[in-house]
Protein backbone atom coordinates (compact mmCIF):
# COMPACT_ATOMS: atom_id res chain seq x y z
CA UNK A 1 0.00 0.00 0.00
CA UNK A 2 1.55 3.51 -0.95
CA UNK A 3 1.35 6.24 1.74
CA UNK A 4 0.44 9.35 0.85
CA UNK A 5 0.13 12.43 3.18
CA UNK A 6 -0.61 16.10 2.89
CA UNK A 7 -1.75 19.35 4.33
CA UNK A 8 -5.28 20.98 3.37
CA UNK A 9 -6.10 24.46 4.70
CA UNK A 10 -9.59 25.45 5.90
CA UNK A 11 -10.19 29.64 4.78
CA UNK A 12 -13.16 31.12 5.71
CA UNK A 13 -14.71 34.30 7.40
CA UNK A 14 -15.48 34.02 10.83
CA UNK A 15 -18.33 31.45 11.76
CA UNK A 16 -18.50 29.66 8.21
CA UNK A 17 -18.01 26.29 10.30
CA UNK A 18 -14.04 25.78 9.63
CA UNK A 19 -14.02 24.24 13.21
CA UNK A 20 -17.11 22.12 12.97
CA UNK A 21 -16.06 20.68 9.95
CA UNK A 22 -12.83 20.05 10.94
CA UNK A 23 -14.16 17.84 13.83
CA UNK A 24 -15.83 16.00 11.33
CA UNK A 25 -13.06 15.01 9.57
CA UNK A 26 -11.15 14.19 11.71
CA UNK A 27 -14.24 12.06 13.63
CA UNK A 28 -13.50 14.14 17.47
CA UNK A 29 -13.03 17.79 18.92
CA UNK A 30 -9.70 19.41 18.31
CA UNK A 31 -11.47 22.34 17.25
CA UNK A 32 -13.29 24.84 19.81
CA UNK A 33 -16.48 25.43 18.21
CA UNK A 34 -19.31 28.42 19.49
CA UNK A 35 -21.58 30.18 18.15
CA UNK A 36 -19.08 33.62 19.30
CA UNK A 37 -16.68 34.50 16.17
CA UNK A 38 -13.14 34.82 15.63
CA UNK A 39 -12.77 31.89 18.03
CA UNK A 40 -9.94 29.85 16.59
CA UNK A 41 -6.67 31.39 16.93
CA UNK A 42 -4.29 29.25 16.30
CA UNK A 43 -3.55 27.13 12.93
CA UNK A 44 -5.13 24.03 14.86
CA UNK A 45 -4.01 20.87 12.90
CA UNK A 46 -6.45 17.73 13.54
CA UNK A 47 -5.43 14.55 11.37
CA UNK A 48 -7.65 12.39 9.21
CA UNK A 49 -7.22 8.78 8.26
CA UNK A 50 -9.08 7.89 4.82
CA UNK A 51 -7.66 4.33 3.15
CA UNK A 52 -3.92 4.91 2.25
CA UNK A 53 -3.91 8.83 2.76
CA UNK A 54 -3.24 11.10 5.68
CA UNK A 55 -5.25 14.50 5.55
CA UNK A 56 -3.44 17.08 7.86
CA UNK A 57 -6.11 19.86 8.55
CA UNK A 58 -5.07 23.10 9.40
CA UNK A 59 -8.05 25.23 10.96
CA UNK A 60 -7.06 28.87 10.53
CA UNK A 61 -8.72 31.73 11.99
CA UNK A 62 -11.29 33.26 10.37
CA UNK A 63 -10.29 35.86 7.77
CA UNK A 64 -11.39 39.63 8.64
CA UNK A 65 -10.60 42.91 8.95
CA UNK A 66 -8.20 43.57 11.69
CA UNK A 67 -8.00 46.15 14.29
CA UNK A 68 -5.20 44.85 16.96
CA UNK A 69 -2.76 43.43 17.46
CA UNK A 70 -4.14 39.87 18.31
CA UNK A 71 -6.24 40.45 15.37
CA UNK A 72 -3.57 41.16 13.08
CA UNK A 73 -1.34 38.06 14.55
CA UNK A 74 -4.83 35.76 13.68
CA UNK A 75 -5.17 36.68 10.08
CA UNK A 76 -1.20 36.11 9.52
CA UNK A 77 -1.86 33.14 11.07
CA UNK A 78 -4.50 32.26 8.35
CA UNK A 79 -2.98 33.13 5.36
CA UNK A 80 0.17 31.24 6.36
CA UNK A 81 -1.52 28.09 6.92
CA UNK A 82 -3.29 28.71 3.60
CA UNK A 83 0.00 29.20 1.86
CA UNK A 84 1.87 26.33 3.12
CA UNK A 85 -0.72 23.96 2.01
CA UNK A 86 -1.39 21.13 -0.72
CA UNK A 87 -5.28 22.16 -1.48
CA UNK A 88 -7.18 24.75 0.05
CA UNK A 89 -10.81 24.79 0.75
CA UNK A 90 -12.49 28.00 0.63
CA UNK A 91 -15.80 27.69 3.54
CA UNK A 92 -18.66 29.92 3.22
CA UNK A 93 -22.32 29.77 4.46
CA UNK A 94 -24.93 29.06 2.08
CA UNK A 95 -27.26 31.51 3.77
CA UNK A 96 -24.88 34.44 3.28
CA UNK A 97 -23.24 33.61 0.17
CA UNK A 98 -21.09 35.90 -1.48
CA UNK A 99 -20.90 38.34 0.73
CA UNK A 100 -17.94 41.33 1.32
CA UNK A 101 -16.05 39.48 3.63
CA UNK A 102 -15.82 36.45 0.99
CA UNK A 103 -14.95 38.52 -1.63
CA UNK A 104 -11.82 40.20 0.34
CA UNK A 105 -10.68 36.93 1.03
CA UNK A 106 -11.14 35.59 -3.17
CA UNK A 107 -9.32 39.12 -3.70
CA UNK A 108 -6.24 37.68 -1.30
CA UNK A 109 -6.56 34.47 -3.06
CA UNK A 110 -5.86 36.33 -6.30
CA UNK A 111 -3.12 38.53 -4.93
CA UNK A 112 -1.01 35.88 -3.25
CA UNK A 113 -1.13 33.95 -6.95
CA UNK A 114 0.53 30.52 -6.82
CA UNK A 115 -1.14 27.28 -8.57
CA UNK A 116 -2.24 26.18 -5.49
CA UNK A 117 -5.81 24.70 -6.36
CA UNK A 118 -8.48 26.21 -4.32
CA UNK A 119 -12.12 23.83 -3.63
CA UNK A 120 -15.35 25.51 -2.64
CA UNK A 121 -16.75 24.20 0.31
CA UNK A 122 -20.44 25.71 0.98
CA UNK A 123 -21.69 25.11 4.18
CA UNK A 124 -24.84 25.16 6.31
CA UNK A 125 -26.81 23.96 2.89
CA UNK A 126 -29.81 22.48 5.19
CA UNK A 127 -30.73 26.49 5.74
CA UNK A 128 -31.64 27.16 1.72
CA UNK A 129 -33.51 25.99 -1.31
CA UNK A 130 -32.19 24.31 -3.99
CA UNK A 131 -32.46 26.58 -6.75
CA UNK A 132 -30.51 29.55 -4.09
CA UNK A 133 -28.11 26.95 -3.78
CA UNK A 134 -27.35 26.48 -7.38
CA UNK A 135 -27.49 30.27 -8.26
CA UNK A 136 -24.86 30.20 -5.57
CA UNK A 137 -22.57 28.03 -7.09
CA UNK A 138 -22.79 29.31 -10.44
CA UNK A 139 -22.40 33.18 -9.11
CA UNK A 140 -19.27 31.44 -6.94
CA UNK A 141 -17.59 29.61 -10.19
CA UNK A 142 -18.02 33.02 -12.48
CA UNK A 143 -16.48 34.62 -9.55
CA UNK A 144 -13.39 32.63 -9.22
CA UNK A 145 -12.05 29.10 -10.57
CA UNK A 146 -12.14 26.60 -8.15
CA UNK A 147 -11.49 23.25 -9.14
CA UNK A 148 -14.11 21.58 -7.32
CA UNK A 149 -17.60 22.76 -5.15
CA UNK A 150 -18.76 21.10 -2.82
CA UNK A 151 -22.28 21.20 -0.51
CA UNK A 152 -22.07 20.30 2.83
CA UNK A 153 -23.52 20.74 5.80
CA UNK A 154 -20.72 19.72 8.44
CA UNK A 155 -22.79 20.17 11.70
CA UNK A 156 -24.96 17.51 10.35
CA UNK A 157 -22.47 15.75 8.40
CA UNK A 158 -23.70 15.50 4.84
CA UNK A 159 -21.42 15.60 2.44
CA UNK A 160 -18.49 15.52 4.34
CA UNK A 161 -17.11 11.54 3.54
CA UNK A 162 -17.69 12.82 -0.30
CA UNK A 163 -15.20 15.72 0.55
CA UNK A 164 -12.64 13.34 2.51
CA UNK A 165 -12.53 10.80 -0.22
CA UNK A 166 -12.12 13.55 -2.84
CA UNK A 167 -8.93 14.98 -0.42
CA UNK A 168 -7.39 11.43 0.03
CA UNK A 169 -7.17 11.26 -3.88
CA UNK A 170 -5.68 14.31 -4.27
CA UNK A 171 -2.73 13.61 -1.21
CA UNK A 172 1.01 13.06 -2.41
CA UNK A 173 2.77 10.47 -2.40
CA UNK A 174 4.58 10.15 0.39
CA UNK A 175 5.36 8.87 4.24
CA UNK A 176 2.44 9.61 7.18
CA UNK A 177 3.18 13.05 8.78
CA UNK A 178 1.79 11.40 12.02
CA UNK A 179 1.02 8.43 14.03
CA UNK A 180 -1.88 6.69 13.36
CA UNK A 181 -3.39 7.40 16.60
CA UNK A 182 -2.24 10.98 16.88
CA UNK A 183 -5.23 13.10 15.99
CA UNK A 184 -3.66 16.83 16.38
CA UNK A 185 -0.52 18.30 16.85
CA UNK A 186 -1.65 20.46 19.42
CA UNK A 187 -0.25 19.60 22.97
CA UNK A 188 -3.16 18.47 24.82
CA UNK A 189 -2.23 21.30 27.50
CA UNK A 190 -3.43 23.69 24.66
CA UNK A 191 -6.40 21.64 24.03
CA UNK A 192 -7.64 21.60 27.38
CA UNK A 193 -7.23 25.25 27.42
CA UNK A 194 -9.05 25.96 24.61
CA UNK A 195 -11.71 23.70 25.88
CA UNK A 196 -11.71 26.13 29.21
CA UNK A 197 -11.94 29.05 26.82
CA UNK A 198 -14.44 27.52 24.55
CA UNK A 199 -16.91 27.14 28.00
CA UNK A 200 -15.66 30.82 28.73
CA UNK A 201 -16.58 31.88 25.45
CA UNK A 202 -20.33 30.16 25.42
CA UNK A 203 -21.37 31.72 28.92
CA UNK A 204 -19.84 35.30 28.62
CA UNK A 205 -20.81 38.11 27.31
CA UNK A 206 -20.06 38.78 23.54
CA UNK A 207 -17.04 41.26 23.74
CA UNK A 208 -15.23 39.52 26.79
CA UNK A 209 -14.06 36.34 25.45
CA UNK A 210 -11.36 38.68 23.00
CA UNK A 211 -9.98 40.27 26.31
CA UNK A 212 -9.05 36.90 28.08
CA UNK A 213 -7.33 33.91 27.45
CA UNK A 214 -6.63 30.61 29.21
CA UNK A 215 -3.27 28.92 29.61
CA UNK A 216 -2.62 25.72 31.50
CA UNK A 217 0.13 25.95 33.93
CA UNK A 218 0.60 22.49 35.32
CA UNK A 219 -0.65 19.33 34.35
CA UNK A 220 -0.17 15.91 36.82
CA UNK A 221 -0.73 12.72 36.16
CA UNK A 222 -1.54 10.71 39.60
CA UNK A 223 -1.09 7.20 40.37
CA UNK A 224 -4.03 6.43 40.33
CA UNK A 225 -4.60 7.07 36.28
CA UNK A 226 -6.78 10.59 36.52
CA UNK A 227 -4.86 13.71 36.29
CA UNK A 228 -4.80 17.10 37.82
CA UNK A 229 -5.12 20.24 35.77
CA UNK A 230 -4.22 23.86 37.21
CA UNK A 231 -5.41 26.76 34.50
CA UNK A 232 -5.18 29.97 34.79
CA UNK A 233 -7.31 32.59 32.96
CA UNK A 234 -6.04 35.68 32.07
CA UNK A 235 -8.39 39.34 31.51
CA UNK A 236 -7.49 42.59 30.55
CA UNK A 237 -9.07 44.53 33.32
CA UNK A 238 -10.42 44.51 36.87
CA UNK A 239 -13.93 44.53 36.10
CA UNK A 240 -13.62 41.68 33.81
CA UNK A 241 -12.42 39.58 36.26
CA UNK A 242 -15.91 40.07 38.14
CA UNK A 243 -17.51 38.88 35.21
CA UNK A 244 -15.42 35.37 34.88
CA UNK A 245 -15.32 35.14 38.29
CA UNK A 246 -19.48 35.46 38.58
CA UNK A 247 -22.00 36.38 41.60
CA UNK A 248 -20.25 33.81 44.41
CA UNK A 249 -17.72 32.15 42.05
CA UNK A 250 -20.31 30.54 40.28
CA UNK A 251 -19.56 31.34 36.67
CA UNK A 252 -15.94 30.20 36.76
CA UNK A 253 -17.67 27.22 38.63
CA UNK A 254 -20.02 26.38 36.47
CA UNK A 255 -17.23 26.79 33.50
CA UNK A 256 -14.44 24.41 35.48
CA UNK A 257 -17.30 21.89 35.48
CA UNK A 258 -18.16 21.66 32.11
CA UNK A 259 -14.61 21.65 30.67
CA UNK A 260 -14.10 19.27 33.58
CA UNK A 261 -16.77 16.98 31.98
CA UNK A 262 -15.53 17.53 28.48
CA UNK A 263 -11.68 16.55 29.43
CA UNK A 264 -12.87 13.12 31.53
CA UNK A 265 -14.95 12.10 28.30
CA UNK A 266 -11.58 12.92 26.18
CA UNK A 267 -9.31 11.65 28.01
CA UNK A 268 -11.07 8.70 29.28
CA UNK A 269 -9.76 8.85 32.49
CA UNK A 270 -10.53 11.09 35.61
CA UNK A 271 -9.46 14.84 35.66
CA UNK A 272 -9.35 16.91 38.58
CA UNK A 273 -9.64 20.65 37.20
CA UNK A 274 -8.90 23.66 39.27
CA UNK A 275 -9.19 27.83 37.53
CA UNK A 276 -7.83 30.53 38.64
CA UNK A 277 -8.31 34.22 37.26
CA UNK A 278 -5.88 37.05 37.11
CA UNK A 279 -5.87 39.86 36.21
CA UNK A 280 -3.43 41.32 33.62
CA UNK A 281 -4.17 44.43 31.77
CA UNK A 282 -1.54 44.18 29.02
CA UNK A 283 -1.39 40.83 28.33
CA UNK A 284 -2.58 41.45 24.39
CA UNK A 285 0.31 42.99 24.29
CA UNK A 286 3.00 40.45 25.81
CA UNK A 287 5.40 38.11 23.96
CA UNK A 288 4.27 34.82 25.55
CA UNK A 289 0.85 34.93 25.52
CA UNK A 290 0.40 34.72 21.87
CA UNK A 291 2.99 31.71 21.99
CA UNK A 292 1.07 29.84 24.07
CA UNK A 293 -1.91 30.20 21.65
CA UNK A 294 0.48 29.38 18.70
CA UNK A 295 0.95 32.85 17.67
CA UNK A 296 3.70 34.68 15.96
CA UNK A 297 3.72 37.84 18.08
CA UNK A 298 6.10 39.91 15.14
CA UNK A 299 2.68 38.91 13.19
CA UNK A 300 0.53 41.37 14.98
CA UNK A 301 2.75 44.44 13.90
CA UNK A 302 1.60 47.17 11.24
Amino acid sequence: MTQKAGFVALIGEPNAGKSTLLNAMVGTKVSIVTHKVQTTRARIRGVALEGDAQIVFVDTPGLFRPRRRLDRAMVAAAWTGAGDADEVLLLIEAQRGLTDGVEAIIAGLEERGGDRPVALVINKIDRVQAPALLALTKKMNDRFPFVETFMISAEKGHGVDDLRHWLADRMPEGPWLYPEDEISDLPMRMIAAEITREKLTLRLHQELPYQLTVETESWEERDDGSAVIHQMIYVARDGHKGIVLGKRGETVKAVGKAAREELTEMLDRPVHLFLQVKVRPNWLDEKERYSAMGLDFSDGNG
